[in-house]
């Protein structure tokens, strides 16, 4: 009797995504996995939300490359936590450590709390609260090709459950990083979310966001700014765009007009500048052309695309935050800690 909360629910979780956060754009189809896309790496989300070459010893940033973990992690463990799209809260917690002199491995979770949703029957009555929620189970390795030249793996056990519902689905990232300190670039490329549901809601079966990243990330000049810009949605060039109407709904719009060659590009890219004077400290800048682009359709205000940060390590601890304000009724906050071991 519950054949409608589904759609119901995947359109909540579709519109949550979309408003959360810099990274959290409007799905290419319908699915229930939209909270793999959020980094748990305020690092990431100060940049913009996609930053697949960050060289950087946090564990966290294994959700946006598994090819950037590695050895000199020592042993650590992570948390991290974000104020969610509406009472909704994301958590995450990690250990990594060393596996030899050239490879590390992770193990983590992920979880999404949407808070408590009111269900209704298709009739319309009321059938009470109820509290969607989505977990992933996440184990890394990495290894180090040669001293410039790393890869890695990152396996995931994903669970959903909302209502009554609940579906399972096993996923992979692959991806690899080149960085030459020399000359302080880093390269990489990713494939996200490689799988499929194994358990389903119901007779619908529902996408993984599969995607296709490359990552560019450069110091300025040898100076404390880098650079940083991820392509993302490689294996879709025409993204949908979102209408809103007056009637408060959306809808997407697949028009050759609106696919000029610089908008859709720009759709593709997230640009990040990082100012870091030590490897103790940084301050980080983001831009999301798509987040700004589909915020259009929910009135956005002059911080809707834009994502700002800060990170500091003391001693054996660091600490990062990050914040956004994508919608003026959606502001994202995310907090990271983490203990060398």
């Amino acid at each position: 009797m519950y054949s409608l909360k589904v759609g119901h629910i995947k359109g909540f979780l579709a519109g949550a995504a979309m408003l959360a956060a810099p990274v959290a754009y409007a799905q290419l189809a319908a699915n229930a996995y939209s909270f793999l896309d959020v980094s748990s790496a305020t690092h990431v989300l100060a940049l913009g939300g996609n930053a697949i070459a960050l060289s950087s010893p946090d564990p966290m940033l294994v959700d946006q490359n598994p090819g950037l973990l590695g050895p000199e992690v020592g042993r650590v463990a992570a948390l991290s936590y974000m104020r969610y799209f509406g009472s909704s809260n994301f958590a995450a917690a990690r250990y990594a450590q060393a596996a030899g002199e050239r490879g590390a491995f992770a193990v983590g979770v992920r979880y999404l709390d949407y808070g408590s949703i009111d269900g209704y029957n298709p009739d319309g009555s009321y059938t009470g609260t109820f509290k969607p929620q989505d977990i992933a189970v996440e184990g890394t390795y990495s290894h180090d090709f040669t001293d410039r030249l790393r890869g890695g793996i990152n396996a995931k056990f994903i669970y959903s459950n909302y209502e009554e519902y609940s579906a399972v689905a096993l996923a992979a990232d692959l991806g690899i990083n080149y960085y030459d300190e020399e000359k302080d670039l880093s390269l990489a490329a990713v494939i996200k979310n490689a799988g499929g549901q194994v358990k389903r809601f119901n007779e619908e079966y529902d996408h993984l966001p599969f995607d296709v990243q490359l990552g560019y990330m450069q110091g300025l000049a040898g100076g404390p700014f880098s650079l940083s810009i991820t392509a993302h949605h490689l294996t879709h060039w025409k993204l949908p765009y979102y209408k809103h109407d007056q009637n408060d709904t959306s809808s997407s719009d697949t028009e050759e007009e609106e696919y000029k060659f610089i908008p859709t590009l720009f759709r593709h890219l997230t640009f990040g500048l990082q100012y870091s004077p030590s490897d103790r400290f940084y301050v980080a800048l983001g831009y999301n052309y798509k987040t700004r682009g589909d915020m259009g359709i929910y009135q956005r205000n002059f911080l809707s695309g834009f994502s700002i940060g800060l990170g500091l390590n003391v001693k054996d601890f660091a600490i990062g935050v990050s914040f956004s304000q994508p919608h003026k009724s959606a502001t994202t906050l995310a907090l990271n800690l983490a203990y060398y071991l």
